[in-house]
Protein backbone atom coordinates (compact mmCIF):
# COMPACT_ATOMS: atom_id res chain seq x y z
CA UNK A 1 0.00 0.00 0.00
CA UNK A 2 3.03 2.18 -0.10
CA UNK A 3 2.01 3.37 -3.34
CA UNK A 4 -1.70 4.45 -3.07
CA UNK A 5 -2.51 8.04 -2.38
CA UNK A 6 -5.54 9.66 -1.10
CA UNK A 7 -6.63 13.35 -2.70
CA UNK A 8 -9.29 15.41 -0.68
CA UNK A 9 -10.36 18.37 -3.35
CA UNK A 10 -12.15 20.50 -0.33
CA UNK A 11 -14.41 22.93 -2.79
CA UNK A 12 -17.59 25.71 -2.49
CA UNK A 13 -19.98 23.21 -3.45
CA UNK A 14 -18.71 19.56 -3.06
CA UNK A 15 -16.00 17.54 -1.69
CA UNK A 16 -14.69 14.81 -4.05
CA UNK A 17 -12.18 12.59 -2.40
CA UNK A 18 -10.10 9.49 -4.40
CA UNK A 19 -7.82 6.85 -3.39
CA UNK A 20 -5.58 5.66 -6.53
CA UNK A 21 -1.80 4.99 -7.53
CA UNK A 22 0.01 5.54 -10.12
CA UNK A 23 0.28 2.13 -12.33
CA UNK A 24 3.13 1.10 -14.66
CA UNK A 25 1.94 2.33 -17.65
CA UNK A 26 2.27 5.58 -15.64
CA UNK A 27 -1.35 5.95 -15.94
CA UNK A 28 -3.54 6.97 -13.40
CA UNK A 29 -5.29 3.94 -11.65
CA UNK A 30 -8.49 4.51 -9.10
CA UNK A 31 -9.43 2.41 -6.01
CA UNK A 32 -12.25 4.58 -4.63
CA UNK A 33 -13.99 8.21 -4.68
CA UNK A 34 -16.60 9.64 -3.74
CA UNK A 35 -18.55 13.21 -3.51
CA UNK A 36 -20.43 15.05 -0.72
CA UNK A 37 -21.97 18.61 -1.28
CA UNK A 38 -20.69 20.91 0.96
CA UNK A 39 -22.28 23.62 2.11
CA UNK A 40 -18.79 24.70 4.71
CA UNK A 41 -16.67 26.90 1.85
CA UNK A 42 -17.75 30.20 0.61
CA UNK A 43 -15.45 31.98 -2.00
CA UNK A 44 -12.91 29.76 -1.71
CA UNK A 45 -12.15 30.12 1.90
CA UNK A 46 -14.20 27.22 4.84
CA UNK A 47 -16.11 29.26 7.04
CA UNK A 48 -17.31 26.12 9.02
CA UNK A 49 -15.56 23.26 10.01
CA UNK A 50 -18.04 21.08 11.50
CA UNK A 51 -19.77 21.09 7.88
CA UNK A 52 -17.04 20.75 5.77
CA UNK A 53 -15.77 17.91 8.37
CA UNK A 54 -18.95 16.26 7.82
CA UNK A 55 -18.38 16.42 3.52
CA UNK A 56 -15.32 15.62 3.91
CA UNK A 57 -16.38 12.14 6.32
CA UNK A 58 -18.82 11.40 3.25
CA UNK A 59 -16.58 11.41 0.38
CA UNK A 60 -14.61 9.58 1.95
CA UNK A 61 -16.27 6.74 3.18
CA UNK A 62 -17.72 6.51 -0.41
CA UNK A 63 -13.91 5.75 -1.26
CA UNK A 64 -13.40 3.63 1.22
CA UNK A 65 -16.77 1.57 0.28
CA UNK A 66 -15.72 1.62 -3.38
CA UNK A 67 -12.05 0.82 -2.58
CA UNK A 68 -12.22 -1.82 0.46
CA UNK A 69 -9.64 0.14 2.09
CA UNK A 70 -9.59 2.31 5.35
CA UNK A 71 -8.03 5.50 4.90
CA UNK A 72 -5.93 6.95 8.10
CA UNK A 73 -4.50 10.59 5.99
CA UNK A 74 -4.77 12.26 2.71
CA UNK A 75 -3.76 15.22 0.96
CA UNK A 76 -5.78 18.42 0.48
CA UNK A 77 -5.66 21.33 -1.97
CA UNK A 78 -5.54 25.26 -1.45
CA UNK A 79 -6.72 27.65 -3.68
CA UNK A 80 -4.95 30.61 -4.88
CA UNK A 81 -6.17 33.49 -3.30
CA UNK A 82 -4.89 31.61 -0.15
CA UNK A 83 -1.67 31.32 -1.39
CA UNK A 84 1.70 33.18 -1.54
CA UNK A 85 4.46 32.25 -4.03
CA UNK A 86 7.88 33.23 -3.98
CA UNK A 87 10.66 32.18 -6.43
CA UNK A 88 14.22 31.47 -4.65
CA UNK A 89 17.53 29.94 -5.36
CA UNK A 90 19.78 27.98 -2.79
CA UNK A 91 23.24 26.84 -3.29
CA UNK A 92 25.46 24.00 -0.64
CA UNK A 93 28.67 22.43 -0.98
CA UNK A 94 28.69 18.76 -1.32
CA UNK A 95 31.16 17.80 1.65
CA UNK A 96 31.17 14.16 1.29
CA UNK A 97 34.46 12.11 0.61
CA UNK A 98 33.54 10.74 -2.85
CA UNK A 99 31.19 13.95 -3.52
CA UNK A 100 28.36 11.85 -4.37
CA UNK A 101 24.93 13.92 -3.94
CA UNK A 102 22.63 11.96 -1.44
CA UNK A 103 18.69 12.58 -0.36
CA UNK A 104 19.98 14.41 2.70
CA UNK A 105 22.22 16.74 0.56
CA UNK A 106 19.08 17.83 -1.28
CA UNK A 107 16.81 18.27 2.20
CA UNK A 108 19.46 20.05 3.33
CA UNK A 109 19.63 22.24 0.04
CA UNK A 110 15.58 22.82 -0.39
CA UNK A 111 15.87 23.74 3.60
CA UNK A 112 18.05 26.68 2.77
CA UNK A 113 15.27 27.85 0.33
CA UNK A 114 12.83 28.22 3.55
CA UNK A 115 15.12 31.28 4.09
CA UNK A 116 12.52 34.03 2.90
CA UNK A 117 10.26 36.89 3.63
CA UNK A 118 6.14 36.08 3.44
CA UNK A 119 3.24 38.23 4.48
CA UNK A 120 2.72 37.71 8.49
CA UNK A 121 -0.77 36.07 7.94
CA UNK A 122 1.38 33.16 5.66
CA UNK A 123 3.30 30.05 6.79
CA UNK A 124 5.10 27.94 4.08
CA UNK A 125 3.24 25.10 2.83
CA UNK A 126 5.63 23.34 0.05
CA UNK A 127 8.70 23.39 -1.27
CA UNK A 128 8.36 23.00 -5.43
CA UNK A 129 12.14 22.77 -7.11
CA UNK A 130 12.04 23.59 -10.56
CA UNK A 131 15.00 22.49 -11.61
CA UNK A 132 18.36 21.48 -9.85
CA UNK A 133 22.28 22.58 -11.07
CA UNK A 134 25.22 20.48 -10.04
CA UNK A 135 28.56 22.49 -10.83
CA UNK A 136 26.84 24.44 -13.42
CA UNK A 137 25.05 21.59 -15.53
CA UNK A 138 21.36 22.33 -14.92
CA UNK A 139 17.99 21.30 -16.15
CA UNK A 140 18.39 18.21 -13.55
CA UNK A 141 15.70 16.67 -12.20
CA UNK A 142 17.09 14.28 -9.71
CA UNK A 143 20.73 15.03 -7.81
CA UNK A 144 20.51 12.12 -5.84
CA UNK A 145 23.68 9.49 -7.00
CA UNK A 146 25.03 12.51 -8.75
CA UNK A 147 28.80 13.40 -8.12
CA UNK A 148 29.60 17.02 -7.93
CA UNK A 149 31.00 20.06 -5.90
CA UNK A 150 28.43 22.00 -5.58
CA UNK A 151 24.58 21.88 -5.84
CA UNK A 152 21.56 24.46 -6.83
CA UNK A 153 17.97 24.89 -6.79
CA UNK A 154 15.50 27.41 -8.56
CA UNK A 155 12.55 26.55 -6.25
CA UNK A 156 8.87 27.98 -6.13
CA UNK A 157 8.16 28.34 -2.08
CA UNK A 158 4.25 28.09 -1.41
CA UNK A 159 3.37 30.39 1.25
CA UNK A 160 -0.17 29.72 2.12
CA UNK A 161 -2.45 31.46 4.99
CA UNK A 162 -2.30 30.89 8.30
CA UNK A 163 -6.01 30.72 8.83
CA UNK A 164 -6.48 28.81 5.53
CA UNK A 165 -4.13 26.64 6.32
CA UNK A 166 -5.09 25.68 9.94
CA UNK A 167 -8.96 25.21 9.03
CA UNK A 168 -8.37 22.69 6.05
CA UNK A 169 -6.36 20.68 8.75
CA UNK A 170 -9.08 21.37 11.21
CA UNK A 171 -11.65 19.77 9.18
CA UNK A 172 -9.89 16.89 7.55
CA UNK A 173 -8.88 15.88 11.60
CA UNK A 174 -12.48 16.48 12.89
CA UNK A 175 -13.41 13.95 10.01
CA UNK A 176 -10.77 11.49 11.88
CA UNK A 177 -8.22 11.63 9.48
CA UNK A 178 -4.00 12.88 9.67
CA UNK A 179 -3.02 15.68 6.81
CA UNK A 180 -0.49 14.44 4.81
CA UNK A 181 -0.15 17.29 3.27
CA UNK A 182 -1.46 20.67 1.76
CA UNK A 183 -1.39 20.87 -2.35
CA UNK A 184 -1.83 24.14 -4.06
CA UNK A 185 -4.83 23.39 -6.85
CA UNK A 186 -2.96 24.63 -9.74
CA UNK A 187 -0.29 21.99 -9.34
CA UNK A 188 -3.13 19.79 -9.58
CA UNK A 189 -4.60 21.31 -12.16
CA UNK A 190 -1.44 21.70 -14.35
CA UNK A 191 -1.16 17.67 -13.75
CA UNK A 192 -3.79 16.88 -15.62
CA UNK A 193 -5.12 19.99 -18.09
CA UNK A 194 -1.60 19.92 -19.78
CA UNK A 195 -0.13 17.25 -22.51
CA UNK A 196 3.62 16.29 -22.71
CA UNK A 197 4.43 19.34 -24.70
CA UNK A 198 1.86 22.04 -23.47
CA UNK A 199 4.25 21.81 -20.74
CA UNK A 200 7.08 23.06 -22.61
CA UNK A 201 5.55 26.37 -23.87
CA UNK A 202 3.68 29.32 -21.56
CA UNK A 203 0.24 28.79 -20.93
CA UNK A 204 -3.01 29.89 -18.72
CA UNK A 205 -5.28 27.58 -16.93
CA UNK A 206 -8.76 29.63 -15.73
CA UNK A 207 -10.24 27.14 -13.64
CA UNK A 208 -13.63 27.91 -12.78
CA UNK A 209 -15.20 26.38 -10.06
CA UNK A 210 -18.84 27.61 -8.35
CA UNK A 211 -17.80 30.44 -5.64
CA UNK A 212 -14.42 31.26 -7.27
CA UNK A 213 -12.47 31.13 -10.19
CA UNK A 214 -8.73 30.29 -10.18
CA UNK A 215 -5.96 31.62 -12.57
CA UNK A 216 -2.30 30.63 -13.19
CA UNK A 217 0.04 30.89 -15.46
CA UNK A 218 2.95 28.08 -16.28
CA UNK A 219 6.48 29.09 -17.89
CA UNK A 220 7.35 24.93 -18.73
CA UNK A 221 6.73 23.44 -15.80
CA UNK A 222 7.44 26.72 -13.51
CA UNK A 223 4.34 28.34 -12.09
CA UNK A 224 4.59 31.97 -12.72
CA UNK A 225 1.41 33.34 -11.42
CA UNK A 226 -1.28 32.11 -9.21
CA UNK A 227 -4.17 33.46 -8.14
CA UNK A 228 -7.94 33.68 -7.45
CA UNK A 229 -11.16 36.02 -7.87
CA UNK A 230 -14.02 35.20 -5.90
CA UNK A 231 -16.38 34.55 -9.11
CA UNK A 232 -17.63 31.19 -10.55
CA UNK A 233 -20.72 29.62 -12.33
CA UNK A 234 -22.91 30.37 -9.00
CA UNK A 235 -22.48 33.74 -9.80
CA UNK A 236 -24.27 33.10 -13.00
CA UNK A 237 -26.82 31.37 -11.35
CA UNK A 238 -27.78 34.01 -9.23
CA UNK A 239 -27.58 36.43 -11.69
CA UNK A 240 -30.44 34.47 -13.97
CA UNK A 241 -32.38 34.22 -10.40
CA UNK A 242 -32.14 38.03 -9.83
CA UNK A 243 -32.61 39.19 -13.08
CA UNK A 244 -35.82 36.81 -14.48
CA UNK A 245 -36.78 37.47 -10.67
CA UNK A 246 -36.74 33.47 -10.44
CA UNK A 247 -35.89 30.84 -8.25
CA UNK A 248 -32.31 30.01 -7.88
CA UNK A 249 -33.24 26.61 -8.66
CA UNK A 250 -35.08 26.96 -11.55
CA UNK A 251 -32.50 29.32 -12.77
CA UNK A 252 -29.50 26.64 -12.22
CA UNK A 253 -31.99 24.76 -14.48
CA UNK A 254 -32.33 26.65 -17.18
CA UNK A 255 -28.79 27.43 -17.45
CA UNK A 256 -27.53 23.54 -17.62
CA UNK A 257 -30.64 22.62 -19.60
CA UNK A 258 -29.32 25.22 -22.64
CA UNK A 259 -25.41 25.39 -21.82
CA UNK A 260 -25.04 28.21 -23.76
CA UNK A 261 -23.05 31.53 -23.32
CA UNK A 262 -22.98 33.29 -26.00
CA UNK A 263 -25.91 35.52 -28.09
CA UNK A 264 -24.92 34.85 -31.08
CA UNK A 265 -25.08 31.01 -31.39
CA UNK A 266 -28.69 31.15 -30.63
CA UNK A 267 -30.40 29.31 -33.67
CA UNK A 268 -34.30 29.32 -32.43
CA UNK A 269 -34.91 32.36 -29.95
CA UNK A 270 -38.11 30.80 -28.56
CA UNK A 271 -40.02 31.19 -25.77
CA UNK A 272 -39.28 29.89 -22.38
CA UNK A 273 -42.06 30.36 -19.63
CA UNK A 274 -41.02 30.89 -16.03
CA UNK A 275 -42.60 31.61 -12.72
CA UNK A 276 -42.14 34.95 -10.76
CA UNK A 277 -40.47 33.93 -7.47
CA UNK A 278 -42.40 36.90 -5.71
CA UNK A 279 -45.95 36.33 -7.43
CA UNK A 280 -45.80 32.46 -8.04
CA UNK A 281 -47.43 33.49 -11.50
CA UNK A 282 -45.74 32.44 -14.75
CA UNK A 283 -44.76 34.38 -17.65
CA UNK A 284 -42.81 34.32 -20.85
CA UNK A 285 -39.32 35.44 -21.47
CA UNK A 286 -37.18 34.80 -24.65
CA UNK A 287 -33.97 32.57 -24.48
CA UNK A 288 -31.72 35.38 -25.74
CA UNK A 289 -32.64 37.26 -22.44
CA UNK A 290 -31.31 34.24 -20.26
CA UNK A 291 -27.87 34.39 -22.46
CA UNK A 292 -27.44 37.77 -22.52
CA UNK A 293 -27.31 37.43 -18.87
CA UNK A 294 -24.85 34.18 -18.53
CA UNK A 295 -23.00 36.22 -21.73
CA UNK A 296 -21.97 39.38 -19.35
CA UNK A 297 -21.11 37.38 -16.65
CA UNK A 298 -18.64 34.86 -18.17
CA UNK A 299 -17.37 38.15 -20.28
CA UNK A 300 -16.31 39.71 -16.54
CA UNK A 301 -15.06 36.46 -15.60
CA UNK A 302 -12.53 36.57 -18.45
CA UNK A 303 -11.75 40.16 -18.23
CA UNK A 304 -11.19 40.28 -14.61
CA UNK A 305 -8.76 36.99 -14.95
CA UNK A 306 -7.00 38.45 -18.15
CA UNK A 307 -6.46 42.42 -16.18
CA UNK A 308 -5.30 40.70 -13.19
CA UNK A 309 -2.50 39.10 -15.15
CA UNK A 310 -1.51 41.71 -16.78
CA UNK A 311 -1.43 43.80 -13.47
CA UNK A 312 1.36 40.87 -12.33
CA UNK A 313 3.36 42.28 -15.69
CA UNK A 314 3.28 39.15 -17.32
CA UNK A 315 2.75 39.67 -20.87
CA UNK A 316 -0.18 38.12 -23.00
CA UNK A 317 1.92 38.21 -25.94
CA UNK A 318 3.94 34.95 -25.08
CA UNK A 319 0.92 33.11 -24.04
CA UNK A 320 0.53 29.95 -26.44
CA UNK A 321 -2.65 29.03 -25.06
CA UNK A 322 -5.74 29.12 -22.53
CA UNK A 323 -6.87 26.40 -21.02
CA UNK A 324 -10.36 26.44 -19.26
CA UNK A 325 -11.12 23.91 -16.58
CA UNK A 326 -13.54 23.53 -13.74
CA UNK A 327 -17.08 23.06 -14.15
CA UNK A 328 -18.36 26.48 -13.61
CA UNK A 329 -18.83 27.23 -17.18
CA UNK A 330 -16.36 25.11 -19.40
CA UNK A 331 -19.40 22.92 -20.42
CA UNK A 332 -21.67 26.21 -21.92
CA UNK A 333 -21.27 26.68 -25.66
CA UNK A 334 -19.63 29.82 -26.56
CA UNK A 335 -17.31 30.12 -23.85
CA UNK A 336 -13.75 29.59 -25.85
CA UNK A 337 -15.32 32.05 -28.42
CA UNK A 338 -15.89 34.74 -25.74
CA UNK A 339 -12.04 33.60 -24.13
CA UNK A 340 -10.36 33.75 -27.53
CA UNK A 341 -11.66 37.32 -28.30
CA UNK A 342 -10.28 38.79 -24.69
CA UNK A 343 -7.18 36.66 -24.79
CA UNK A 344 -5.91 36.87 -28.46
CA UNK A 345 -4.62 33.38 -28.18
CA UNK A 346 -5.91 29.86 -29.14
CA UNK A 347 -8.12 28.19 -26.41
CA UNK A 348 -9.63 24.93 -25.64
CA UNK A 349 -11.62 23.25 -22.44
CA UNK A 350 -9.26 21.12 -20.51
CA UNK A 351 -9.77 17.31 -21.60
CA UNK A 352 -8.15 14.65 -18.75
CA UNK A 353 -8.66 11.12 -20.73
CA UNK A 354 -5.26 11.20 -21.68
CA UNK A 355 -4.77 10.78 -17.98
CA UNK A 356 -7.07 8.41 -17.01
CA UNK A 357 -10.98 7.20 -16.79
CA UNK A 358 -12.94 9.70 -14.47
CA UNK A 359 -15.66 12.67 -14.78
CA UNK A 360 -14.40 16.15 -14.95
CA UNK A 361 -15.43 17.10 -11.84
CA UNK A 362 -12.53 14.86 -10.32
CA UNK A 363 -9.65 16.82 -11.91
CA UNK A 364 -8.37 17.98 -9.24
CA UNK A 365 -8.51 15.19 -6.79
CA UNK A 366 -7.52 12.85 -9.69
CA UNK A 367 -4.11 15.42 -10.34
CA UNK A 368 -3.49 15.92 -7.04
CA UNK A 369 -2.41 12.12 -6.55
CA UNK A 370 -0.50 12.64 -10.23
CA UNK A 371 1.52 15.08 -8.22
CA UNK A 372 2.19 13.54 -5.02
CA UNK A 373 3.47 10.32 -7.10
CA UNK A 374 5.60 12.48 -8.69
CA UNK A 375 7.15 13.84 -5.19
CA UNK A 376 7.79 9.79 -4.17
CA UNK A 377 5.00 10.30 -2.01
CA UNK A 378 1.71 8.27 0.31
CA UNK A 379 -0.79 8.21 2.15
CA UNK A 380 -1.59 5.84 4.71
CA UNK A 381 -4.26 3.48 4.37
CA UNK A 382 -4.89 -0.16 5.76
CA UNK A 383 -7.33 -3.02 4.00
CA UNK A 384 -11.05 -4.06 5.47
CA UNK A 385 -13.17 -6.84 4.85
CA UNK A 386 -15.91 -4.32 3.05
CA UNK A 387 -15.30 -5.43 -0.46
Amino acid sequence: MDDVIVSIDIGSNKVCAMIGRIGLDNKLEILGKGTSVNSGVKKGSIKDIDATARSIREAVQKAEFMSGLKVKSAYANITGMNVTIVNNKGKIAISSDNREITSEDVERLLFSVKNISLPENSQIIDIIPIQYIVDGSDEIVDPVGMSGVTLEVEACVVGGKIVSVQNIIKSIERAGLTVDGIIIESLAAAEVCFSKEERESRNIIIDVGGGITDISVFDGKRLIFYDSIPVGGDYITNDISMGMKISYQEAEKIKREYELALSSLIENDHDLVITDINSGKTRSVKISQIVEIIEARVNEIFMLSKEMIENSGIDLGDISEVILAGRGISYMDGVTKIAGEIFNVPVRIASYRQHGNFEPEYAVAAGMIMYVSGIHKSSTVVGTNNK
